[in-house]
């Protein structure tokens, strides 16, 4: 009976232990074996019989075999923790360089591109700038009727224009003469009711400023007719000009005395002196500091009672 007892018993085999926790990973670091170091502890650690409890000599033995096998798995398992660091640190060492040269290059390239406009403006306002003292001896003439008569004839209608409104550049002796005078543009769009401009490109330089002297002072006319006398510009500078007319119709309400300048400069008489501005927003933060003009100056208020 004793024997078949025996036979009864369950048997302690790998299948039915119960696994613990194993050392599997440690911060993503795979260690090989842990499992069956651990399996090696239970399987190998001193057993207790009946009567005899375990030798303290066989459990140091035990626990420095099992500490020393712990040590070197912690061992492996930091120097390939190291590894790993090492690796992601030069990664990112890397990074940070190529981040760095990145930014030097984009530095580099803005000041490139930065020049790059500065020269492009230096390079298109001297273009502007010749083309326009390529028209010093022009004047452009508007409001010129559109009829046969007088585009076959242009110069000779410049004469009777010069006679009607400044006839003392002829007593003067002035040399009147123009090399061309044209329509433009050079052909006439139906569409449009108002006449193209004439363009006159007179001899003398002096000659043309006198004429244009004259017409800033008073309207001048062919044959009775209001016509308008200024001088011929590079369409840039025309469309600067242009910018500046609900300015300049206000100023001359406000009896400012305005003027346009080479190129486009707009100058004022107010409070005894002459004040001078190239742009439009330079005008309008000096008009709103000046209680006398704050609040006359609005174009965008100008724009809409208009529209």
């Amino acid at each position: 009976m004793t024997n078949s007892t025996e036979a009864q018993k369950p048997q302690n085999t790998k299948k039915n232990k119960k696994k613990g926790a194993t050392l599997d990973t440690f911060y993503g670091a795979k260690i090989q074996n842990t499992e069956q170091i651990e399996e090696d502890i239970q399987e190998n650690a001193p057993k207790s019989s009946k009567g005899n409890r375990n030798s303290p000599q066989t459990h140091e033995e035990f626990e420095s075999e099992m500490t020393k096998k712990m040590e070197a798995l912690w061992e492996e398992k930091w120097e390939i923790m190291q590894k790993k660091f090492m690796h992601l640190q030069n990664q990112f060492d890397q990074t940070v360089k190529e981040n760095q040269a990145l930014k030097q290059e984009l530095i580099k390239q803005s000041q490139n591109t930065k020049k790059l406009e500065e020269n492009i403006k230096y390079l298109t306002d001297k273009v502007i700038d010749l083309e326009n003292r390529g028209r010093r001896e022009n004047l452009r003439i508007i409001g010129l009727p559109e009829k046969p008569e007088i585009n076959t004839k242009l110069d000779m209608v410049i004469q009777d224009i010069i006679k009607e409104n400044c006839p003392e550049i002829l007593e003067q002796g002035g040399n009147t003469a123009t090399d061309r005078a044209h329509r433009t543009p050079s052909t006439l769009n139906p569409q449009k009711t108002t006449p193209r401009n004439v363009i006159a490109k007179f001899q003398s330089y002096q000659t043309k400023e006198k004429i244009l002297q004259e017409a800033r002072k008073r309207q001048f006319r062919y044959k009775g007719m209001p016509i308008r006398v200024t001088q011929d510009l590079a369409s840039s500078t025309l469309n600067d000009r242009k910018a500046w007319n609900m300015i300049f119709r206000k100023a001359r309400e406000l009896g400012l005395q305005p003027r346009i300048s080479y190129p486009a400069k707009l100058t004022i008489y107010f409070q005894g002196k002459v004040w001078a501005f190239n742009k439009i927003e330079d005008f309008q933060l000096f008009a709103k500091k000046r209680p006398e003009l704050c609040g006359k100056f609005d174009t965008e208020n100008q724009r809409a009672s208009n529209t």
